[in-house]
């Protein structure tokens, strides 16, 4: 590929990046710091001058550090059951697994709450059966409580990009490892685990950064006890407007992103290669001792039950009705009821903006649709150029570039869009396109992430012979690597759309008020007082999370192409 095809490659993923990211976040930056005093080293001298503050970071880093460890320890032991073993309801399970990750966070948060909360099913449960007045397990506001919602929210990330490319692994190499004396350890630690290392790495990252940027469920389950940096950011511009701490704290954490990603792209350049694959299930076996099948449907069961009991409290609870004033010592009243869905639908403030919950749902699938095609539209050239062997300094340099909307601050961002995209030739800030387009830069980082190992992985020789038998390049782009990645790219869709469908924090600051997407309206009622509010934001969260389940459960049978990350 010549250098000019290079260049001309990356002109839409360039364009779309200086217009919609780098303009947008150095218009709010450059306001943000020229509101302080002492120019740009002022404001991060104070932060990092700031014990309050240094703690902030240093929380922000090791809770997203011990949230993945989590995952990975939970995620990688269902990665393999799922690639090498074939049992019942795999697709349901993967299918089950991927509705926490499109929910909103908020939502994630409000399913733990219903679950494990003061009133939540578990203490209500235990203060009936035991007698008592208060709630015996406290998990709102506690550690365990950010831990265990982080795990709950990206586990799938490890058990679809880890699992899907580890049961594309030609399982003859531990064969064949086996047949010249290695033990099972040592073929998985010498063969089995390099390979594997490139969707290991990219899945870490992919979690460490939500966790690292997390803010719905920071700010629900967490409390006034704990704070990362993206709620500090939202306290510092909403609560206190101080933009130049803001600014300042936005700056470390875009830094500090941008730090992981070149560590990220160096080692996946020295452990990524093209590799021998096999069909999908080709390599599964079934589970024949009785105690590998006892051990394994364990696992797999509380598995299950990780990702049911939450969701499974959550749909209860909008249908559920306590009577608080009728408990008694040691027990209380509970009632089914559709109010909550009923009163979806009604209006009694009056309020101009009101929507109902179906505008919502469509005004959500029209801005994911809009996000899917743009995603795909640039970040597919983008993928492509980082999937070829001979990448220049260019693709290098550009590679972590792409992932650094992941790690910008979505409240600074959304605050970019305002103020830059207000004026001629850009003047979007009262058009509906602003969310998709806010949209495709925290979608547009999975779809290049979701495509490029497919693309590399790709063997050499396959582009060869098409060539040797006169194939031009666009014929091998077209039959040989169109074909190959397709799976990869309906997974990057589905990343897309789910990531679309649950963005809140820039959807805040950005949507128009009269055309509110689903995340956006579960805020506005879980923010007005009283239980009626209260029940309609889990009636909503519900209907929500029923439409993922039917999308995540289509896209399993949709599963048909050859290779693929995921």
């Amino acid at each position: 590929m010549s250098r000019r095809t290079r260049v001309l490659i990356w002109v839409l993923p360039l364009s779309f990046l200086a217009a919609f990211y780098i303009y947008p976040l150095a218009s709010i930056l450059g306001l943000s710091f020229g509101r302080g005093e002492g120019g740009l080293l002022a404001p991060i001298s104070k932060v990092l001058g700031d014990a309050g503050l240094r703690g902030v970071l240093w929380f922000t880093f090791w809770q997203a550090l011990l949230s993945t460890l989590l995952t990975l320890a939970l995620g990688l032991p269902g990665a393999w059951l799922l690639a090498r073993f074939e049992f019942r309801g795999k697709a349901l399970l993967r299918a089950l697994s991927g509705i926490p990750f499109v929910l909103p966070t908020l939502v994630v948060a409000a399913a733990f709450t219903a679950l494990l909360g003061p009133r939540g099913w578990v203490n209500l449960g235990l203060m009936q059966a035991l007698g008592l007045e208060t709630a015996p397990i406290q998990f709102v506001h506690t550690l365990w409580a950010i831990l265990v919602a982080h795990v709950f929210y990206n586990t799938t990330i490890v058990l679809r990009m880890v699992g899907d490319f580890w049961a594309r692994l030609d399982a003859r190499t531990e064969q064949a490892a086996c047949t010249l004396g290695a033990s099972a350890w040592q073929s998985f630690r010498r063969v089995t685990l390099p390979l594997l290392m490139p969707a290991i790495a990219a899945a870490a990252l992919l979690v460490f950064i939500f966790d690292f940027t997390s803010f719905g469920v920071i700010l629900v389950l967490g409390g006034p006890r704990f704070a990362t940096l993206e709620v500090e950011i939202y306290t510092q511009t909403i609560g206190l407007f101080n933009l130049p701490t803001a600014a300042a704290l936005a700056l470390l954490q875009l830094a500090s992103t941008l730090g992981l990603t070149l560590v990220y792209t160096r080692l996946a350049r020295r452990i990524s290669r093209p590799l021998t694959l096999q069909n999908a299930g080709r390599g599964a076996r079934r589970l024949t001792s009785r105690r590998a099948r006892w051990a394994a449907g364990a696992f797999l069961a509380g598995l299950a039950l990780f990702f049911v009991l939450p969701l499974g409290g959550l749909a209860a609870r909008s249908v559920s009705r306590l009577d608080a004033e009728r408990r008694q010592r040691g027990s209380v009243e509970t009632g089914l009821t559709l109010d909550y869905y009923r009163a979806l639908g009604e209006n009694e403030r009056r309020d101009i903006f009101f929507a109902p919950p179906g505008q919502a749902i469509a005004t959500s699938l029209g801005y994911a649709g809009a996000t899917v095609g743009l995603a795909l539209l640039i970040g597919l050239p983008a993928a492509w150029a980082l999937a070829k062997r001979e990448q220049d300094f260019l693709t290098r340099a550009l590679d972590p570039i792409l992932m650094l909307p992941l790690g910008t601050s979505a409240v600074t961002l959304g605050l970019g869009f305002l103020v830059a995209l207000d004026h001629p030739p850009l003047d979007l800030r009262a058009s509906p396109v602003l969310v998709p387009l806010a949209h495709t830069l925290v979608a547009l980082p999975f779809v290049v992430r979701s495509l490029t190992p497919a693309l590399r992985s790709i063997r050499p020789r396959l582009r060869e012979a098409a060539a040797m038998l006169g194939a031009t390049p666009r014929q091998v782009l077209r039959h040989v690597d169109a074909p190959l990645v397709g799976r990869a790219a309906l997974v990057a869709a589905t990343f897309a759309f789910t990531i679309s469908l649950g963005e809140f924090g820039a959807t805040a600051l950005i949507a128009r008020p009269e055309y509110p997407t689903i995340p956006l309206m579960i805020y506005r009622l879980i923010g007005q007082p009283g239980a009626l509010n209260y029940g309609q934001a889990l009636a909503l969260s519900t209907i929500l999370m029923g439409v993922t389940a039917v999308g995540m459960l289509a896209i399993e049978r949709l599963r048909f192409a050859e290779v693929g990350e995921f």
